[in-house]
């Protein structure tokens, strides 16, 4: 006998859950197969293809059939494809928006929890759950975040510690991860979508703080747990190590638009100087190690970072 969901008793709101796909057909599979599980009685499965060359497409429209899949011609970023996820969304009246990972696998009650904890904090902007990695489920992955305006540096709080879920409170956060994440239509509207120039990496940590600016609460719901296999989409092994030059591309350039959007005047100056003995750091071990790819990538990742337009209306990709 399967077990009711909390919610049935309350009133039930709608729930897009968006996944984005690129290349992933096993994660974004085994993903969907977990959500299957999902108790909550009212949400829908969007499945966002980005471009993939693998056939992930046709090979998860056969698997489940039920489900809506927009394929997309080309890779325009876990921003861009969120975005119009996002935007079919909210054109189809639904209440809430979950973006989820397509490298986790979620508790059978943990979308029940969030919509329980939304309706409790009416003031919420960005809800996720408890994250733990999924090949160590006692380790967490994330707690959510904070973040050090002076530096513009985002932390993870209890970032791979292992402590049981029951001593972990619900709390207030600088900024919630986009591994998973519950924003209803009314703060989507308010606030819009994330900034799609960002294509990947920290575009959570900067829809977050525009939220704050608006007056939202972002929240940890530490009741709702999901796993995290953690960077699939963008780890492979090769002679330059597992994560891709791109990866550090990305992260040199859009720390950089994080202090460009947010930083303090002048603390950003500060903030601009630790990044680059950060970055110099960087480039140094990967000279010495002969991963010359990545170096050249946090330069040039230095360099679009003051160049590029942080509020681009376009992905601009790697």
């Amino acid at each position: 006998m399967k077990k009711r969901s909390s919610m049935e008793s309350l009133q039930v709101s709608s729930v897009a859950i968006i996944i984005i796909n690129w290349n992933g057909f096993p994660f974004t599979l085994q993903c969907i197969r977990s959500l299957e599980n999902t108790l909550y009685p009212s949400f829908k499965i969007i499945v966002i293809d980005n471009g993939s060359t693998d056939n992930s497409l046709q090979k998860l429209r056969e698997a489940y059939p039920a489900h809506h899949y927009i394929g997309l011609a080309e890779n325009i970023g876990f921003t861009g494809g969120n975005n119009v996820g996002m935007a079919y969304a909210l054109e189809n009246g639904f209440d809430n928006i979950l973006l989820l990972n397509n490298d986790t696998e979620v508790s059978p009650d943990f979308l029940d929890q969030l919509i329980l904890f939304q309706k409790l904090q009416p003031n919420a902007g960005l809800i996720q759950p408890l994250i733990f990695f999924n090949q160590q489920r006692k380790i967490i992955w994330s707690a959510g975040g904070k973040y050090n305006s002076l530096l513009a540096i985002p932390t993870t709080l209890h970032d791979r510690k292992t402590i049981d879920p029951q001593l972990i409170p619900d709390r207030e956060l600088d900024w919630a991860t986009g591994c998973c994440l519950l924003i209803s239509k009314e703060v989507l509207q308010d606030v819009g979508f994330m900034v799609p120039g960002y294509f990947a990496y920290f575009e959570d940590v900067d829809w977050s703080l525009r939220m704050k600016k608006k007056g939202y609460q972002i929240f940890l719901a530490s009741k709702a747990i999901i796993f995290h296999e953690a960077g699939a989409s963008s780890k492979k092994t090769h002679s330059e190590g597992t994560l891709s030059a791109t990866v550090f591309y990305l992260h040199a350039r859009n720390q950089i638009f994080l202090i460009r959007n947010h930083g303090l005047f002048p603390f950003a100056l500060l903030a601009f100087g630790y990044q680059l003995l950060k970055y110099m750091v960087w480039i140094s071990y990967f000279c010495l190690r002969k991963r010359f790819k990545k170096a050249k990538a946090v330069l040039r990742g230095i360099k679009d970072g003051f160049q590029l337009n942080p509020e681009s209306n376009t992905p601009l990709c790697p």
